[in-house]
Protein backbone atom coordinates (compact mmCIF):
# COMPACT_ATOMS: atom_id res chain seq x y z
CA UNK A 1 0.00 0.00 0.00
CA UNK A 2 1.41 3.80 -0.90
CA UNK A 3 1.92 6.05 1.82
CA UNK A 4 -0.42 8.99 1.71
CA UNK A 5 1.70 10.96 3.17
CA UNK A 6 3.12 14.16 1.71
CA UNK A 7 6.60 16.25 1.51
CA UNK A 8 7.15 19.76 1.64
CA UNK A 9 9.93 22.17 2.70
CA UNK A 10 8.96 23.45 5.86
CA UNK A 11 8.49 27.29 6.49
CA UNK A 12 8.77 29.68 9.35
CA UNK A 13 5.33 29.48 10.43
CA UNK A 14 6.22 25.58 10.74
CA UNK A 15 8.50 26.15 14.02
CA UNK A 16 5.72 25.41 16.31
CA UNK A 17 5.12 22.22 15.02
CA UNK A 18 8.29 21.09 14.53
CA UNK A 19 8.83 21.86 18.22
CA UNK A 20 5.80 19.65 18.82
CA UNK A 21 6.49 17.15 17.40
CA UNK A 22 10.13 16.82 18.12
CA UNK A 23 9.14 16.99 21.67
CA UNK A 24 6.43 13.83 21.20
CA UNK A 25 8.93 11.58 19.30
CA UNK A 26 11.93 12.16 21.77
CA UNK A 27 10.17 11.93 24.98
CA UNK A 28 10.41 8.16 25.20
CA UNK A 29 14.01 8.75 25.73
CA UNK A 30 14.24 11.25 28.76
CA UNK A 31 13.71 7.83 30.93
CA UNK A 32 16.56 6.32 29.61
CA UNK A 33 19.34 9.10 29.46
CA UNK A 34 17.81 10.86 32.38
CA UNK A 35 17.45 14.74 30.55
CA UNK A 36 15.96 15.55 27.67
CA UNK A 37 17.57 14.66 24.49
CA UNK A 38 19.43 17.92 21.84
CA UNK A 39 16.58 18.04 19.72
CA UNK A 40 14.14 18.60 22.54
CA UNK A 41 15.85 21.90 23.41
CA UNK A 42 16.82 22.77 19.65
CA UNK A 43 15.86 26.30 18.40
CA UNK A 44 13.55 24.90 15.70
CA UNK A 45 12.27 28.52 14.79
CA UNK A 46 16.27 29.04 13.48
CA UNK A 47 16.37 25.40 12.51
CA UNK A 48 13.78 26.00 10.10
CA UNK A 49 15.22 29.29 8.70
CA UNK A 50 19.16 28.26 8.43
CA UNK A 51 18.89 24.34 7.46
CA UNK A 52 16.73 22.55 5.20
CA UNK A 53 13.60 20.98 7.34
CA UNK A 54 11.30 18.57 5.54
CA UNK A 55 8.04 17.78 7.11
CA UNK A 56 5.91 14.87 6.03
CA UNK A 57 2.36 15.40 6.74
CA UNK A 58 -0.80 14.09 5.26
CA UNK A 59 -3.92 16.81 5.02
CA UNK A 60 -2.86 18.92 7.56
CA UNK A 61 -1.65 16.37 10.07
CA UNK A 62 1.98 16.55 10.81
CA UNK A 63 3.67 13.14 10.91
CA UNK A 64 7.30 13.53 10.63
CA UNK A 65 10.27 15.43 9.82
CA UNK A 66 13.86 15.73 8.76
CA UNK A 67 16.45 18.27 9.14
CA UNK A 68 19.35 18.28 7.33
CA UNK A 69 22.47 20.09 7.05
CA UNK A 70 24.92 20.73 4.11
CA UNK A 71 28.54 20.63 4.32
CA UNK A 72 31.43 20.79 1.95
CA UNK A 73 31.18 16.80 1.53
CA UNK A 74 27.96 15.16 3.08
CA UNK A 75 24.70 16.19 4.05
CA UNK A 76 23.95 15.72 8.04
CA UNK A 77 20.81 14.53 9.23
CA UNK A 78 19.95 16.94 12.46
CA UNK A 79 17.04 15.44 13.38
CA UNK A 80 14.99 12.97 12.27
CA UNK A 81 12.01 12.35 14.45
CA UNK A 82 8.44 10.91 13.95
CA UNK A 83 5.00 11.35 15.72
CA UNK A 84 4.67 8.58 18.26
CA UNK A 85 1.48 6.94 16.85
CA UNK A 86 3.19 6.91 13.14
CA UNK A 87 6.85 5.19 14.29
CA UNK A 88 7.19 1.33 13.01
CA UNK A 89 5.06 2.40 10.25
CA UNK A 90 8.38 2.94 7.59
CA UNK A 91 7.62 6.63 7.57
CA UNK A 92 11.27 7.22 9.17
CA UNK A 93 12.88 4.84 6.30
CA UNK A 94 10.87 7.34 4.03
CA UNK A 95 12.35 10.54 5.17
CA UNK A 96 15.57 9.22 5.18
CA UNK A 97 15.34 7.68 1.05
CA UNK A 98 13.91 11.72 0.89
CA UNK A 99 17.63 12.51 2.63
CA UNK A 100 19.19 10.58 0.10
CA UNK A 101 17.60 12.45 -2.52
CA UNK A 102 18.30 16.10 -1.30
CA UNK A 103 22.22 14.69 -0.73
CA UNK A 104 22.41 13.53 -4.81
CA UNK A 105 20.70 16.98 -5.70
CA UNK A 106 22.97 18.49 -4.08
CA UNK A 107 26.08 16.57 -5.54
CA UNK A 108 27.08 15.45 -1.82
CA UNK A 109 28.24 11.31 -1.93
CA UNK A 110 27.79 10.72 1.94
CA UNK A 111 24.82 11.19 4.82
CA UNK A 112 25.74 11.45 8.46
CA UNK A 113 24.18 11.50 11.17
CA UNK A 114 24.71 11.08 15.41
CA UNK A 115 22.58 9.73 18.34
CA UNK A 116 22.83 9.01 21.81
CA UNK A 117 24.56 5.50 22.40
CA UNK A 118 21.83 4.53 24.81
CA UNK A 119 18.94 5.09 21.50
CA UNK A 120 19.94 1.50 20.72
CA UNK A 121 16.36 1.08 19.45
CA UNK A 122 17.83 4.05 16.34
CA UNK A 123 21.31 2.77 16.14
CA UNK A 124 19.84 -0.25 14.74
CA UNK A 125 17.78 1.20 12.88
CA UNK A 126 20.15 3.20 11.36
CA UNK A 127 22.57 0.11 10.57
CA UNK A 128 19.89 -1.55 8.66
CA UNK A 129 19.33 1.46 6.43
CA UNK A 130 23.46 0.83 5.49
CA UNK A 131 24.56 3.45 7.82
CA UNK A 132 27.74 2.49 10.05
CA UNK A 133 29.45 3.65 12.72
CA UNK A 134 32.55 5.50 12.14
CA UNK A 135 33.53 7.30 15.37
CA UNK A 136 31.81 7.73 19.24
CA UNK A 137 32.22 10.79 21.18
CA UNK A 138 30.94 12.62 23.62
CA UNK A 139 28.35 15.71 23.08
CA UNK A 140 27.18 15.86 26.44
CA UNK A 141 29.24 15.22 29.62
CA UNK A 142 28.28 11.57 31.19
CA UNK A 143 27.03 10.16 27.50
CA UNK A 144 28.55 8.66 24.72
CA UNK A 145 27.30 9.75 21.17
CA UNK A 146 27.26 7.37 18.36
CA UNK A 147 28.51 9.17 14.71
CA UNK A 148 27.31 7.38 11.63
CA UNK A 149 27.66 7.69 7.83
CA UNK A 150 26.31 5.86 4.80
CA UNK A 151 27.52 6.22 0.90
CA UNK A 152 25.25 7.86 -0.99
CA UNK A 153 25.08 6.55 -4.57
CA UNK A 154 24.71 8.30 -7.40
Amino acid sequence: MAAAETFRRAGTADADAVTELTRAAYAKWVPVIGREPLPMRADHARAVAEHIVFVAEEGPELLGLVELIPATDHLLIENLAVRPDMQRRGLGMRLLDHAEDIARSLGLGELRLYTNAAFTENVRFYERRGFQVYRRGTMVPGSTTVFMRKAVKA
